[in-house]
This record gives C-alpha cells, sequence and structure tokens, in this order.
C-alpha cells in the first residue's frame, strides 16, 4: 500500500502540504467562492444564507468534478498545536470521527509529527500534527465534511471543527491519487486546486471559468494556453 510521503514525493516532489498550494505548483487553478456575494446583509450581524448556500453548493460541484464514486484518495488534515497545551488539551477535531462513515477504514488513519509550518515569530512553541487516511470519495461524509471547512470563522453554523487547543483551524486536503489532483478549501472564500498534469483539470478550468479568481485570472489563462 502506498504511503503519503512516497505519494507526494513521487508525484509531487517538493511540494508542502500547507495553506497556498497555489503559489507552491505551476499547473494550478485558484476559485473564489459566492463571488459577488458577502457573509453579512448589511452592516448588520445577520449571516447571509444566500451567501453560505452559494459556497457549499460550488464546492460540492468543484469536489463531484474532482472525485469519481471509485477514486482513491488520502484525507490529509493538518492540526497546529501549541506544545505546551498538548497534556492539558486533549480534545480533538474529530475529523475522522464525524466524517468518515466507515469505521474499518478509521483503524487505518496515519499519524505524524512535524514542524510548524508557518513563519510566525513564536514558531518554535508551536507543531504540526498531520493526519492522514487513505480511502474512497464513498467512505467520506463530504457534503458535511465541506460544510464543516466552510463554516470554520463563524460560531454560529453547523457542522463545525472543534479548535480548542490549536492555534488555528485544521487544514483538509483531499488528495486524489487516481487522477493525480490535490482540492484544497482554505475557508469560505476560496478553494485551490493543483495536479500533476494540466489535462487532468482543464475540464475543470474550462466548464468553471467564471468561478476563478479575478487576481488570478491572467496568470491562470496563461498557464491554461
Amino acid at each position: 500500500m502506498i504511503k503519503l510521503k512516497e505519494y507526494m514525493n513521487s508525484i509531487f516532489p517538493e511540494l508542502i502540504l500547507k495553506p497556498s498550494l497555489y503559489y507552491q505548483w505551476d499547473t494550478r487553478i485558484h476559485f473564489e467562492l459566492a463571488q459577488g456575494l458577502y457573509q453579512f446583509k448589511g452592516v448588520s450581524d445577520e449571516l447571509n444564507k444566500d451567501y453560505f448556500n452559494r459556497v457549499y453548493d460550488q464546492t460540492m460541484a468543484l469536489f463531484n468534478e474532482i472525485f469519481s464514486y471509485n477514486d482513491e484518495l488520502f484525507l490529509v488534515t493538518n492540526v497546529y498545536k501549541h506544545k505546551g497545551l498538548v497534556k492539558r488539551n486533549k480534545r480533538k477535531i474529530k475529523v475522522y470521527h464525524h466524517y468518515i462513515n466507515n469505521k474499518n477504514i478509521r483503524f487505518q488513519l496515519k499519524q505524524e509529527t512535524l514542524p510548524y509550518m508557518f513563519d510566525d515569530d513564536d514558531a518554535e512553541e508551536y507543531y504540526t500534527a498531520r493526519f492522514s487516511l487513505k480511502c474512497r470519495k464513498r467512505d467520506i461524509r463530504y457534503p458535511m465534511l465541506m460544510k464543516a471547512i466552510c463554516n470554520q470563522d463563524f460560531p454560529r453554523l453547523r457542522p463545525r471543527f472543534n479548535n480548542r487547543g490549536i492555534s488555528n483551524y485544521p487544514d483538509v486536503f483531499f488528495i486524489n491519487i487516481t487522477k493525480n489532483i490535490i482540492f484544497y478549501i482554505y475557508d469560505d472564500r476560496g478553494c485551490e486546486v493543483i495536479a500533476s498534469d494540466i489535462e487532468a483539470i482543464r475540464p475543470i478550468y474550462e466548464k468553471y471559468n467564471d468561478w476563478v479568481d479575478e487576481y488570478c485570472g491572467e496568470d491562470i489563462e496563461r498557464i491554461f494556453k
């Protein structure tokens, strides 16, 4: 069975699984979600349901375009923790408990400890706990998982990850090892798609061109010429 590290070294050499995949890889797309809509209604603190429904619909459309029912994938989660809170806080974000529907597969979950991945002044006080699980699309409650990712900045929305005891919200990467595509939703504002072969994601670019982040539009157009 192929391991995550072996796969990444072979297909995406030198890529670091952390936010801003777009700037690390040449074959890439950056999508802006719910363009023209806003999280809140006017100047009030009332959440805009139309905005979030658009976000959910778009992430689902992209996910279903990238992942077929039987595609093999790695579901990878980076959790960023303060070293001093390890013993005091053992609450888990439960990504794999809540969002993997095959109990037998959960036992194959792998964990490793990595350095903190951000250039903060106090970076030495933190570390990255990485979890990875090899599974298939059908094993994941992906509609709920993607909603949890998109809801992370809005405590009133559910589902949502528990973030107590961690320095940032967890980052979740969907790695399609059948098609060699990585899908990363960083929050409700947008997502990134990268691939080993440009032809693997050309149909996605052509179908959802209107969703491309306008600030990256010229760059992405040049990539797909």
